[in-house]
């Protein structure tokens, strides 16, 4: 058992959107992502050059981020992530919108929103984050 297991973790609460279980590394932006344009989907990587992520991977991590912004495209980028093999473990967000959701469905991916506290306020890019997308409950291990 990790050192980060030892203690307890902290809960936040939220709605299910995908059902699922995940557990990985977290990936942080409080900005919107741009499907088109704004990721790679082959390699699962944030290329919008204006972007606090650019050139990072959310391959196999879970994505944390304020929503989708761009065209109603954005779920087939994402779609295109999971073929690919590099799409997110599981994914957070805060602004719904119907691609956002969509993107999360098509996704596969564990997915959460409307929580009961800020995420950001919690979650770090490097904590280590179990999302059950069935349940609505976020469990945050901090690095």
């Amino acid at each position: 058992m990790s050192a980060s297991r030892l203690a307890e973790p902290i809960i936040i609460r939220g709605r299910g959107i995908v059902p699922g279980v995940a557990e990985a590394e977290a990936l942080v932006t409080r900005e919107t992502i741009s499907g088109w344009g704004g990721v790679n989907p082959m390699k699962g990587e944030i290329i919008e050059t204006r972007h606090e992520l650019v050139g990072q991977s959310f391959a196999g991590k879970v994505l944390l981020f304020r929503g989708a912004k761009g065209s109603s495209g954005w779920s087939a980028i994402f779609h295109f992530s999971r073929l690919a093999g590099v799409a997110p473990a599981a994914m957070l967000f805060v602004d719904m919108t119907a691609k956002v959701a969509l993107g999360a469905v098509v996704t596969h991916a564990p997915t959460v929103t409307d929580f009961d506290i800020d995420p950001f306020s919690v979650i770090e890019t490097g904590d280590r984050v179990r999302v059950d997308g069935g349940n609505g409950i976020v469990e945050v291990w901090k690095r």
